[in-house]
């Protein structure tokens, strides 16, 4: 049988082609795993980023109110501190 080495070493190019696109399919198939996390994890960190800001501009509401009231108890001290005075001059104090 001549034909047998032959046909071994085409079976042998056959099997290492196999194999060879077998490497590739998994590569092609990792790539495409690794591409859908990332595609995840974009989608995650904007969703994050929306409820970030969300929670900054509440937050950024909730000092501004703050900041309003603060300004609103120290002229109502200072008010009072001034009547206080008034009082006491007109009394002698």
């Amino acid at each position: 049988m001549v034909q047998a080495p032959a046909v071994e070493a085409a079976l042998g190019r056959l099997a290492a082609a196999i194999e060879t696109l077998e490497a590739a399919t998994e590569r092609r198939f990792e790539s495409e795993r690794s591409e859908m996390d990332l595609e995840e994890e974009i989608s995650r960190l904007a969703e994050d980023r929306s409820q970030l800001g969300q929670t900054l501009d509440q937050e950024k509401a909730r000092a501004d109110l703050l900041e309003e009231t603060n300004r609103e108890v120290s002229r109502r001290l200072v008010a009072a501190m001034e009547s206080i005075r008034s009082v006491l001059d007109a009394h002698g104090g």
